[in-house]
């Protein structure tokens, strides 16, 4: 049984990148094979697939879900967008000196006010006066990765959205896809894999580490995802074929999972808090593409089972050598699913 501390390892901090490339194929991408390492640039993914392999990829889309604001008493809050309930209700949290009560009022971006409700965990139900999504896309700041050290600017309005963000709703974007242009899309589409897309609103969630060294005892977040019934069929058809179900980026991989649990895949919408560590078993994904995660972080975990806890400890240990780029602007690896995972 791994325990959290399994999951540590020491990074030095110039290597979390701060800024994306110019290009975002241009990124590394360390493929992780059964046998060897291999250091390429990502763009060379395409020669490492087969027509007929399937991509899925995450099609959320980034809210500006960071707001700083004022109590009715003048006191300065800061309210993080977690989750958008409906149309007029969200699940935030709210940084102050002190936690506002149920009915206090909270002026966001000195622009409206919304109302906070009744408390949820470490979140707060809070109250909008207008359509929400509306509201903080157009008042809202992009809530960039606490590690990265600049203000929002109008490049990460950019590059921390995919180029197929589609469906608003997340407050961390699928990092994976962050790798993929218009032109490397096609020119996959061209060679014959097919591209096929599912929807996770990625949480605040993603970024906390497990703060309990018996992993059994952590309570995973919760996040809402959508699987299309044209996706299960695309993936049904690679299978048939004998190819393989790629997962582009954690989020992917973990809708398909969450959504595979029965043995068979299930198109559908649900919330997920499925929380993968060593010796689960994989019912549909074959390999993963997938960004550098935090120490003593669930995504740490999930790829451990995935390509083995060993294997994961040394392609980190290579990409800290290499000096790879990490986190959410840095660079990526190719996994294998290890056998009999």
């Amino acid at each position: 049984m791994y325990a959290l501390s399994d999951f540590d390892f020491d990074l030095p901090s110039e290597l979390i990148a701060q800024i994306p490339l110019p290009e975002r194929a241009a990124s590394r991408l360390l493929q992780v094979g059964r046998e060897q390492f291999t250091d390429r640039v990502f763009s060379e993914l395409i020669d490492l697939l087969q027509a007929g392999d399937v991509l899925v990829f995450n099609d959320t889309r980034v809210l500006n879900a960071r707001f700083l604001g004022v109590k009715e008493s003048g006191g300065k809050v800061e309210v993080l967008v977690e989750r958008v309930i409906d149309t007029l209700t969200a699940l935030v949290q709210i940084r102050a000196s002190k936690s506002p009560a149920p009915g206090t009022n909270l002026r966001l971006a000195d622009a409206f006010e919304v109302t906070v409700g009744e408390r949820s965990g470490e979140f707060f139900i809070v109250h909008f006066p207008s359509d929400a999504i509306e509201l903080i896309d157009r008042y809202g700041q992009l809530p960039l990765p606490p590690y990265i050290q600049h203000a929002a600017d109008e490049v990460d309005a950019q590059r921390y959205q995919t180029v197929y963000a589609k469906h608003p709703g997340a407050v961390a974007a699928p990092t994976a896809g962050l790798h993929f242009d218009d032109a490397f899309l096609k020119r996959l589409q061209d060679k014959g894999v097919l591209l096929t897309w599912l929807t996770l609103h990625v949480g605040a969630g993603t970024f906390q580490p497990v703060r309990t060294e018996n992993l059994a005892e952590h309570r995973m977040h919760s996040e809402w995802y959508r699987l299309p019934q044209e996706t299960v069929d695309t993936i049904e058809t690679a299978r048939r074929a004998g190819r393989d179900v790629v997962a582009v980026g954690t989020t992917s991989l973990r809708a398909l999972e969450s959504a595979s649990q029965t043995g068979k895949l299930v198109a559908g919408s649900a919330d997920t808090q499925l929380f993968i560590t060593p010796g689960y078993r994989f019912n549909t994904v074959d390999r993963l593409i997938t960004n550098f995660h935090l120490p003593k972080s669930t995504l740490m975990m999930l790829v451990s089972a995935f390509a083995d806890v060993d294997r994961i400890r040394q392609a980190y240990a290579h990409a800290i050598e290499q000096r790879y780029r990490f986190f959410s602007y840095g660079d990526a690896m190719l996994l294998d699913r290890e056998p009999g995972a």
